[in-house]
């Protein structure tokens, strides 16, 4: 079941925009945010119910989701979304997304998670490709100023709190360039793996905040 949606996602994607890659990236970001919308929601519904309550998770989650948000920020910018059939197909593929991951996280977090892991694994190999092959393109192509507004001049708390495996403070990645852009969002796609990676571990449900191990690690 897992893979089969994933599948459907990578399908859509690959043959539909094969030729348009911006476009492409933006229908992938639209739909990669909502995942975590879904994960956050039932979480509050359980605390709103008084099951349990994980704060360090609604934290980390809606990091995710303010990451993502600013990777189609970016394809926005680049242009991404101005044919309204490309916006029409991103929004109802999201929302269709949205509903079943609710579903799957109410049965099975960690199916959940890992449904998440494997859309994230693609979206790196997918930007990784894109680097690959057009390299000296973006080089010569400035960063858009959300991209340096996130990255360099924003709430780098939130950049260092979705990244779970990570110090926080360790990454601060350059964005001199369009290429630095799609660098730093392929990288933001193989953290995010990391953390749905940890979601997936029992020994993580205690602390799953960065800033929270390094709190506990300095008291």
């Amino acid at each position: 079941m897992i893979r089969l949606l994933v599948g459907v996602l990578v399908f859509v994607l690959k043959t539909v925009y094969r030729d348009r890659p911006i476009p492409r990236f933006y229908v992938l970001e639209t739909v990669a945010r909502i995942p975590y919308f879904s994960y956050l929601s039932v979480l509050h519904f359980y605390e709103t119910l008084g099951f349990w309550r994980r704060a360090d998770w609604l934290k980390v989650h809606f990091a995710e989701s303010w990451n993502e948000l600013h990777h189609l920020l970016i394809m926005e910018a680049l242009g991404g979304d101005k044919k309204w059939i490309d916006r029409f197909l991103a929004r109802h593929v999201a929302l269709l997304y949205y509903w079943i991951v609710v579903a799957l996280y109410v049965v099975s977090p960690r199916s959940a998670y890992h449904f998440m892991e494997l859309v994230e694994q693609e979206a790196f190999q997918t930007y990784n490709s894109f680097l690959h092959d057009h390299a000296e393109e973006l080089k010569g192509q400035p960063a858009p100023q959300i991209a340096v507004s996130y990255y360099r001049d924003g709430d780098l708390y939130m950049f260092d709190e979705f990244q779970s495996a990570r110090v926080p403070e360790e990454r601060r990645p350059a964005v001199d360039n369009l290429y630095d852009v799609f660098v730093n969002i392929r990288d933001d796609e193989m953290e995010h793996v990391k953390t749905m990676v940890a979601c997936q571990s029992l020994e993580a449900q205690a602390n799953l905040s960065p800033h929270s191990s390094t709190l506990i690690a300095e008291s």
